[in-house]
């Protein structure tokens, strides 16, 4: 992974794509259409060694290679910062992101986040590679962070992540499992808070119980749509806010930030696999929330 961070991608042609278009096949094989113009820019692609056009057909037992253009320019900063990293390999990086740090750098926190760390340690190993994170936690919200290393797999990882939370929310859920499924939009008058809004864009969170005590529920939940604080505005919007925030109503007596912790996640290989899981332990906040509550969370 160290140098300058030039890959290259090849692929034999399978017989049953044999007779194929050279741009069926690499649309088939996931480049999209603004990657493979990338490439032609940046010195094109070869079948079996010499140059080929994307109009080119295809034959069974061709290898089909091509460099990954360089990297844009970025302006993040690279910082020598702790980065726990959960796994990596030349396309996926999982981390593992504290409570408090920021994913990217925003106008009012352009340095210590989770960006700087990753640029900081690409840096140290030589390579120039570019943030490039997957899915996106709250400052205030910990767990795994999904990073696609090069611009072909970004995509593809985005199109096949999965991801669960946990929380614990104020009040006894009645129900042991359910869905809420109520549009969100960004609250008036505020350029952070959101609310629940029939104007607002659909919104789906799916969430089963796995625990009760103290006045506190543990969730494990599935964010189906991906909306800014979604879990938290939802879990609001039911009476239900999440411990610690106090954003949404939620008291920050036993905890000093919203109880959301992103908890497991999974994703395809880009090119080609079983797919990969991992998990990330509760951090310490959690866990004394959980123990005062006298919650038997049994995942830890």
């Amino acid at each position: 992974m160290g140098g300058s961070s030039i890959m290259t991608l090849q692929w034999e042609v399978r017989p049953e794509e044999a007779n194929m278009l050279l741009r069926d096949f690499l649309r088939r094989r996931g480049v999209s259409s603004a990657l493979a113009r990338a490439v032609k820019r940046a010195g094109g692609f070869f079948c079996n060694g010499a140059p080929v056009h994307t109009d080119a057909r295809l034959y069974a037992g061709q290898r089909i290679l091509f460099t990954l253009p360089p990297e844009p320019p970025t302006d993040v900063l690279a910082q020598e910062l702790p980065l726990e990293i959960v796994y990596e390999d030349a396309h996926a990086m999982v981390l593992n992101k504290p409570a408090g740090q920021t994913v990217h750098p925003t106008r009012g926190y352009t340095q210590g986040t989770l960006a700087n760390a990753f640029r900081g340690r690409m840096a140290a190993r030589g390579a120039d590679t570019v943030f490039r994170p997957v899915n996106r936690l709250d400052k205030g919200t910990s767990g795994l962070v999904l990073c696609a290393m090069n611009a072909y797999a970004a995509p593809l990882l985005a199109a096949s992540a999965q991801k669960e939370y946990y929380a614990v929310a104020e009040g006894g859920l009645a129900a042991d499992s359910g869905v809420i499924d109520t549009p969100i939009a960004l609250a008036h008058g505020s350029l952070i808070q959101r609310c629940v809004c029939g104007q607002g864009r659909q919104s789906r969170t799916e969430y089963t119980v796995l625990a009760r005590g103290g006045g506190y529920t543990l969730l494990r939940v599935v964010p189906v749509t991906g909306r800014t604080h979604q879990i938290r505005v939802h879990f609001a919007s039911v009476g239900h806010p999440l411990a610690g925030d106090d954003l949404y109503g939620g008291s920050t007596a036993k905890i000093a930030r919203p109880a959301l912790h992103c908890g497991a996640l999974s994703f395809l290989p880009p090119e080609g696999g079983a797919r990969l899981a991992f998990q990330a332990a509760f951090p310490e906040d959690i866990r004394a929330l959980l123990a005062a509550c006298k919650i038997e969370n049994g995942i830890v």
